[in-house]
């Protein structure tokens, strides 16, 4: 069974949850007494089932200060073969980026995640550098660091409390990488009790600021797999939003690994 992990990218890209945040956050307890740690909570969301495969269309909208859109609309696949859980996505449109595209492998005996974009007017294949995991992917609110897989050894895990969103109970887990050169110095995670969905996620840069916040604001039971279907990540910082819309989304189909391949980056859909 395929691994599940926060952003997904994508696929990066396609995690996470909830219609309205327009109820508010209440603090619910503190994580004292709690008969979990934060290290259980996390490990049952990387452990949530995502199915062995997955296909679907991502919608990516950019959003700046002024309110002002850019539409970009991908193909993307996702699939686990011996060990190896492999990501690509397709540029459909605009015109000015269609052929784009971009695969990460993430090893899951620990190993660095690999990954690679083509860029169609320079007609080559290039390796992302682990100095380029804090770039920004595409104009979005992602990095490349945000679009690969974080393993649960990657941070240290502390269960801060408890709280009520609109009637459903999270865990809150404080996140801090083990790596010293992480681009940032913690993440919070909102965790859903049972569904184990990451809710929300703040990213904190190196200063200990607040850089920018994950939001889910829609999920389906999908092929009986829970799916994050509209999410949005808001850069504080730069006054700068990004919206997934994810759709036509199939389970557990016929996906070949040969899909996964440096070929058929350039060749694409």
């Amino acid at each position: 069974m395929m691994r599940k992990y926060f952003l997904s990218t994508v696929m990066i890209l396609t995690l996470l949850i909830m219609a309205s945040f327009s109820g508010g956050l209440s603090e619910f307890v503190n994580a004292e007494g709690m008969d979990i740690s934060g290290k259980e909570v996390m490990e049952k969301v990387y452990n949530r089932d995502a199915g062995d495969n997955r296909q679907s269309n991502l919608k990516m909208i950019l959003i700046n200060k002024h309110g002002s859109e850019r539409v970009r609309e991908l193909k993307q696949l996702s699939a686990s073969f011996a060990g190896v859980d492999k990501k690509i996505m397709f540029f459909i449109s605009p015109k000015d980026v269609r052929g784009t595209s971009f695969m990460n492998w993430s090893y899951q005996d620990g190993r660095a995640d690999i990954q690679w974009i083509y860029l169609p007017a320079l007609r080559k294949v290039r390796r992302i550098s682990s100095e380029s995991k804090s770039d920004y992917f595409m104009g979005s609110d992602f990095t490349y660091d945000d679009m690969g897989d974080r393993k649960l050894e990657d941070d240290k895990h502390r269960l801060l409390k408890t709280e009520e969103i609109n009637g459903e109970f999270c865990y809150l887990v404080e996140n801090i990488p083990v790596e010293k050169d992480s681009i940032y110095s913690k993440t919070i995670t909102w965790v859903l009790k049972d569904k184990w969905i990451e809710l929300k996620k703040e990213f904190y840069d190196q200063e200990g600021k607040l850089l920018k916040e994950l939001r889910v604001e829609e999920y389906h039971g999908i092929d009986g797999i829970l799916t994050v279907t509209i999410s949005e990540m808001e850069n504080f910082q730069s006054d700068h939003k990004t919206q997934l819309i994810v759709s036509e989304v199939e389970y557990n189909s016929n996906i070949a690994e040969s899909e996964f391949t440096e070929r058929n980056m350039r060749t694409g859909l």
